[in-house]
């Protein structure tokens, strides 16, 4: 946790000075302190705050009270005894302070209700701070209450016997039939619970949205895009009653194709998807939307969920002669992996089996499984040899690029872009057969000149100049990489098989099947001395947690993967099911139930509703249905009520977190939802679904970037010449581990190369320049200017128009005499003024050092793509007062109510 000095500085002034600790004493207080504040600190705090005297974050040090005392580089206090709402470490832990840095910085690690409240009651008290000994004693006595729990075995006996809080052990009870609390008449059962907390908090719940804010907020939030005006007016005038009416409007969203696109971006998020391979080698993966594909059918068929888990852990041993299957495999192959002549290939086998043996553990079970990679579990019953049991698994689990036929059901439109690779190609091959025969010609006019040396190796570095030698390596290359592009329009997956492991020195094409599977050695597994491939310890068989009991994984090579995931998709498996129940909440309503949807361990925040989450985990048991879940969630009163609340102040006291859902809780829109929105405001939105990676328009700068991969360039960015290609939602857009959109980066899409849990929702300057000031944001602008005028036949309609496309609703009268205020000012700003060009150069020149000789070189790299390019729209026919309302259109854009969901 880390206070800014500077904003503690701009606090503190005018606030009482420091009231001393009380001193030690016996009583309630004392326990409050040892069991509930200060294992907060140590977890949530300390990291920055303590753990490193000498990298105190802004100075702070809260292991003490004098550390408190003290309150960092400006040497006020951090805490003022027995008054929370002035000091700064409470104001900081609940986020609600403007001036205040809120801690953690992380919005996915925020403390919880609890938490936060057992901080403000020991600061009302008090801010009593036992000696060690006292706390030791405290502890001691709650020992007693503590529970050891069976493994298969740490590396020593005090791990082995260590004991738990019965607290931490949550999440690996079996699953509870749980009744539903008698709050809520004839209500929906989610309401039950959610009333039942707020009854014990004093609070009421808010009432319901009104039928025009339930109609963006569940358009925006079940498929990432807002809703038309006739789809607005078809809720709104439904004669029926309200939970009716409601029902069709959910009913018809969850059914759509638009939902399991956004259903997907959420999955995609947890599985780490990405088009590339990442790290140096960041080769294209050109089959990897099969697997993005395969994610959103199953989400648009409503899969089983217990199908779903078990057909991208083993795919391909439940049915290896379905393309499907082998396709959905493509989950396990979606970290960062290479094997270059550089790599060791034990250790790139070894990365690939720690990142898939993780990502199952926070995908499917809540538990980073990398904590025990080198060690027992610090926190958790997971001992390290639980991790080399579950990495068993997959030790005969190899990397493959499988053939796998298109289905039917497989959009394969856009193929014929495969022709700018053949141009690539052929220009490619062309410039290696020009170095080949000038360096022919050199070395035979050399040995005329030199009939002395005949017999000899010419000398190659005479023959060929700086900018040859280089280019034969760049064409080279370039070559090499092709292989993998093209895989993104041949019949191919993804995907791994059974079998021994092939002996691999370096991998620089698509892997295929081996014709001889018989050849290398199934891989037995030890449990690795500090995780080191070297070190290799005692053997382990394949198993999975043996904390949630006994389980046979058999140890034949074929089988295990298909035995975990039926262990995974089980019933029996608490952990899946409660993880996954939260995930749909999470995906529903904003924000998890349990705050880490990915840490179900002793570090992470525990569920604010246990019931509440019990039950849908419960219910998720008995049918694996995703939508109807999601569908009981969306139908309580919960997920309609209203963002404003009558009594704001009562409501701050009581749940300054916002997590016992008496008001609905606003959010940004995500990265992906702001460009589709704005390509939905435009009219440019291409709906088509899936098929191969599109290529939207980047700023020049980052496009034309020089990305090297391996040692060479990497072709530049060109964008789909079509432009209903690049208008594509943004779940099917390229998305390359070494060249991040530059618009999506800076509104928070997570790097791809790790399980992601929770979206961040940051407020930074950058934001302001993307919206306002990118040639993106203005072209889409522009474009829903042009709209605005084809549609309307008046200033006023435009801009009422503009409204409703935009936020759903008609103007304000001084919102519309603002608007077109603003559109007279900016026509007369533009007079004379031509908006810029969209033509796309036909080549970049690169400039480069060769690596044998040191010297620089230049060459032209030709943009095949780029010389088909579609503009958006002629810029001949801007006109000043088109340009006026452009800048109208991009205030829209920019607006609170544009970007967040109410």
């Amino acid at each position: 946790m880390m206070l800014s000095s500077g904003l503690i500085s701009g606090l503190l002034f005018g606030v009482p000075l420091w009231l001393p600790f009380a001193e030690p004493k016996s009583g309630a207080m004392e326990g409050h302190f040892a069991l509930k504040v200060l294992p907060v600190f140590q977890n949530r705090c300390f990291p920055c705050h303590g753990d490193d005297a000498g990298k105190l974050r802004g100075g702070l040090d809260i292991r003490s009270p004098d550390g408190l005392r003290k309150g960092g580089d400006i040497g006020k206090p951090a805490v003022i005894h027995g008054k929370p709402d002035d000091s700064l470490l409470y104001q900081s832990v609940t986020r609600k302070h403007t001036d205040v840095a809120a801690m953690p910085p992380k919005e996915s690690d925020r403390l919880s209700n609890e938490e936060v409240a057992s901080i403000r009651l020991w600061i009302e008290k008090g801010a009593i701070w036992p000696d060690d000994k006292t706390i030791a004693q405290i502890k001691s006595s709650q020992v007693a209450s503590s529970r050891t729990v069976k493994t298969s075995g740490g590396q020593n006996p005090e791990w082995s016997n260590r004991s738990y809080n019965p607290e931490d052990l949550w999440a690996y009870q079996p699953l509870k039939k749980m009744g539903i609390p008698k709050v809520v008449a004839k209500g929906n059962p989610v309401d039950s619970f959610l009333e039942a907390k707020l009854k014990q908090a004093g609070l009421l719940p808010s009432r319901l949205a009104d039928r025009r804010t339930l109609a963006r907020r569940a358009h925006l939030d079940l498929t990432g895009l807002p809703p038309t005006e006739a789809q607005i007016n078809t809720f709104v005038e439904d004669r029926a009653d309200d939970d009716q009416a409601w029902e069709k409007l959910v009913d018809g969203l969850l059914g759509s194709q638009h939902h399991a696109e956004q259903m997907a971006r959420h999955w995609l998020d947890v599985t780490r998807y990405a088009d590339s391979s990442g790290y140096a080698n960041d080769y294209d993966r050109g089959n990897a939307w099969r697997y993005r594909d395969y994610v959103v059918r199953s989400f648009h068929s409503n899969k089983p969920f217990n199908q779903f888990v078990m057909e991208q852990v083993a795919g391909d041993e439940m049915d290896p002669q379905n393309p499907e299957m082998l396709v959905a495999t493509g989950f396990l192959r979606m970290g960062a992996w290479e094997l270059t002549g550089m790599e060791v290939p034990r250790v790139a086998r070894q990365r690939f089996l720690d990142d898939v043996t993780d990502t199952v553990g926070q995908a499917f079970l809540g538990h980073m499984l990398q904590c025990a990679r080198c060690h027992d579990h610090k926190f958790d019953p997971v001992p390290t040899r639980d991790y080399y049991s579950m990495q068993a698994i997959f030790a005969t689990t190899q990397l493959v690029e499988r053939a796998a036929p298109f289905l039917p059901i497989e959009n394969t439109a856009g193929f014929s872009e495969k022709n700018y690779l053949d141009a690539r190609k052929q220009w490619l091959e062309g410039e290696l057969e020009r170095i080949k025969n000038a360096e022919g010609a050199a070395k035979k006019k050399w040995l005329a000149d030199h009939p002395e040396k005949a017999g000899q190796k010419p000398p190659r570095h005479e023959f060929l100049p700086p900018a040859d030698l280089g280019m034969e390596r760049i064409a080279r290359k370039g070559l090499e990489r092709l292989k993998w592009e093209y895989d993104r329009y041949e019949p191919f997956a993804l995907a791994v098989y059974t079998g021994k492991t092939p002996t691999l020195k370096a991998v620089y094409a698509p892997l295929r099947m081996p014709g001889k599977t018989e050849v290398g050695e199934f891989e037995t597994t030890s449990i690795l001395a500090g995780g080191d491939p070297f070190s290799p310890g005692m053997a382990v068989a394949p198993g999975v947690l043996s904390v949630l009991g006994e389980y046979k994984v058999t140890g034949e090579p074929i089988g295990r993967r298909l035995a975990l995931a039926r262990w995974l998709a089980g019933n029996n498996n608490p952990l899946t099911l409660r993880v996954m129940a939260n995930r749909i909440w999470q995906w529903t309503m904003g924000s998890p139930l349990a705050g880490n949807p990915n840490n179900f361990g002793a570090t992470g925040k525990k569920p604010t509703h246990p019931e509440l989450l019990e039950w849908l985990a419960s219910s998720l048991a008995v049918n694996s249905n995703i939508r109807e879940l999601q569908k009981t969630i969306l139908m309580s009163h919960a997920y309609r009520r209203s963002g404003e609340y009558k009594y704001p102040v009562d409501l701050d006291r009581k749940d300054p977190n916002r997590q016992l859902y008496a008001v609905h809780r606003s959010r940004r829109l995500a990265a992906e939802e702001i460009r589709d929105a704005m390509l939905h405001a435009s009219g440019e939105l291409n709906p088509a679904m899936g098929g191969i990676p599109v290529r939207p328009q980047l700023h020049q700068e980052v496009a034309f970037q020089p990305r090297q991969v391996m040692g060479t360039f990497a072709p530049a960015w060109q964008p789909s010449p079509r432009a209903a290609d690049r208008n594509r939602r943004t779940i099917y857009t390229l998305k390359l581990r070494g060249m991040r959109d530059p618009f999506l980066e800076v509104f928070d899409v997570p790097v791809p190369d790790s399980c992601s849990e929770n979206r961040e929702s940051s407020t930074i300057t950058p934001q302001v320049f993307a919206l306002f000031n990118s040639s993106y944001t203005r072209n889409r602008a522009m474009m829903f200017a042009r709209r605005l005028l084809r549609e309307t036949t008046s200033p006023e309609q435009a801009i009422a128009r503009a409204f409703q496309i935009a936020f759903g609703r008609q103007p304000q009268p001084g919102e519309m005499g603002e608007c077109l205020k603003h559109w007279d000012s900016m026509t007369v700003r533009h007079q004379g003024h031509q908006w810029p060009s969209q033509k796309m150069p036909s080549q970049i020149q690169r400039e480069a050092v060769e690596e044998n000789t040191g010297e620089r070189f230049s060459f032209q790299e030709p943009l095949f793509a780029s010389r088909d390019f579609e503009p958006d729209f002629p810029p001949e026919q801007v006109t000043a007062r088109l340009w006026g309302l452009m800048e109208v259109c991009l205030v829209l854009f920019n607006s609170n109510e544009f970007l967040h969901v109410q």
